[in-house]
């Protein structure tokens, strides 16, 4: 949801594929793979232009993560959130939208100190763990591979830069940087698939303003 923001990697593309395509955002706060394997039905259909669709990012983990005992309204256990991202990878593929068309994005990784202060603000404990995200974020690498879809590991890429506090506004979410971060390595697995799309008609200057109909009807 927060990827629309000012500076958020959806908007960044958004501007990147101006007169390419649009970028649709389906993003919601909070949510974990059990409730968006539910409503992804009503997100993408065959109805909805799913044969126009040129890229789906699923992008979950961060919330199936959090700990069971201190969050459990947010917590999949990790089994389930292989099963649920498997389940959507099959739901897309049924309404003709193929795995080279998909993309998995792992949870990134948890900067504990900084999210614990963020909990403890609130009256709460620390309820997740970096390791934990971990091994989430391998679980959604192996659906991947199963699934033969590409995938975006963030939690390992993001950690070869030994302080990755800077990608992470608050230990949990993106920062301006974590966006940056995001979109161009999405952008190095988008662009083989944008880049023979043409721009949506033709350039201000190259109209015949004579006879306007001749260049854009």
């Amino acid at each position: 949801q927060f990827s629309f923001q000012e500076n958020g990697w959806g908007a960044s593309l958004a501007d990147r594929l101006v007169r390419k395509c649009d970028v649709v955002n389906r993003g919601l706060s909070g949510y974990n793979t059990r409730w968006a394997k539910l409503i992804l039905p009503r997100l993408i259909s065959k109805s909805t232009g799913a044969e126009s669709t040129v890229a789906v990012t699923i992008f979950f983990g961060a919330n199936d993560s959090a700990l069971k005992d201190l969050n459990p309204k947010q917590h999949v256990p990790l089994e389930e959130y292989a099963a649920n991202l498997k389940s959507m990878v099959q739901y897309l593929k049924s309404v003709d939208i193929t795995e080279d068309r998909i993309i998995l994005i792992t949870p990134p990784p948890l900067q504990e100190s900084a999210w614990e202060k963020e909990c403890l603000a609130k009256g709460d404990k620390l309820n997740r763990r970096n390791a934990t995200t971990g091994e989430y974020a391998q679980a959604c690498v192996q659906v991947a591979r199963d699934c033969g879809t590409d995938v975006l590991d963030l939690w390992t890429l993001m950690q070869k830069d030994q302080d990755f506090s800077s990608y992470l506004s608050d230990g949990l979410h993106l920062s301006t940087k974590g966006n940056s971060f995001l979109v161009a390595q999405l952008w190095s697995r988008l662009d083989k698939k944008l880049a023979a799309l043409p721009s949506l008609l033709p350039y201000w200057r190259d109209v015949d303003h004579t006879k306007p109909e001749a260049s854009l009807l």
